[in-house]
């Protein structure tokens, strides 16, 4: 028998939320009437087929770009409506890793990471720099503080620009694309970094992907989009979607290049905990 909730227990609030939301480019809507939520400490994909919208819908939920309706909330709080002091501390709790990592070629990979410590807090100059250190040390740059992105390799350079994400130790990182242009086994280790840092400090994580490998090794659930659709196909684990959605869309995603049996189908939840 499962045991009743408490009523006067507090019901924790989604990490991310969106309600029906609409976002595009000029007139034509990419995305309409799109609503979903991301669990605290939950590791969520994004995913579909190229041009349905998933570095659009992403860039719409880290405010780099605005809905042209709906709402983006976080932690129960609206992000769109905040004020500038609200956006401001909503801003402090989530960090973004860009495709290729988008670090400043002109810093040091420890002056790229204490940038956000420098927008955001009232440390001094040697606590950031102790404090991007350390960052870098937590995803394998110990050593690789003073030199510039131009040095070091694209797995390290994605590296670094989660080094920075994760600066302000974020309750939400959202990564766009972070397997591409890597090679298989950087892109393993990279899926294994995103556990760790869930594993660690709780992070809920938003990934943009469409590599299978990734999806079916790391994902709790993905919300599937689609480009004649202009939303949601498909919403839960991909495992489970991959053999039961009765859309033919869905299953030609998750099955390509993988037949029944092989691993990406396994009901098993391997190195997810």
């Amino acid at each position: 028998m499962v045991a009743s909730r408490n009523p006067l227990e507090p019901i924790e609030p989604p990490a991310v939320e969106a309600v029906g939301i609409e976002c595009g480019y000029g007139n034509e809507p990419i995305l309409k009437d799109l609503s979903f939520t991301v669990r605290p400490g939950e590791v969520f994909f994004i995913i579909g087929g190229s041009g349905c919208g998933k570095s659009t819908l992403l860039r719409h939920l880290v405010g780099l770009n605005r809905p042209t309706a709906g709402d983006v909330k976080f932690f129960g709080h609206s992000f769109l409506d905040a004020d500038t002091a609200a956006r401001r501390d909503l801003l402090k709790r989530f960090g973004v890793l860009y495709q290729g990592g988008a670090l400043w070629s002109s810093l040091t990979l420890m002056e790229n990471v204490a940038l956000p410590l420098e927008e955001y807090t009232t440390l001094t100059r040697r606590e950031r720099s102790e404090l991007a250190a350390f960052k870098l040390s937590q995803v394998g740059l110990a050593g690789y503080e003073n030199y510039y992105p131009s040095e070091i390799s694209g797995g390290m350079k994605k590296r670094a620009g989660l080094a920075r994400a994760l600066a302000l130790d974020p309750a939400i990182v959202f990564f766009d694309e972070p397997s591409a242009g890597l090679d298989p086994i950087t892109s393993r280790k990279l899926d294994e970094l995103i556990l760790q840092v869930r594993a660690l400090q709780g992070t809920t994580c938003v990934v943009v992907s469409h590599e299978l490998d990734s999806i079916f090794g790391i994902a709790d659930r993905v919300l599937m989009l689609d480009r004649t659709a202009k939303g949601r196909i498909a919403l839960g684990d991909p495992r489970v979607l991959a053999m039961e959605s009765t859309d033919p869309r869905v299953r030609e995603f998750l099955q390509r290049g993988v037949r029944p049996g092989e691993k990406g189908f396994d009901s098993g939840r391997t190195g997810k905990h």
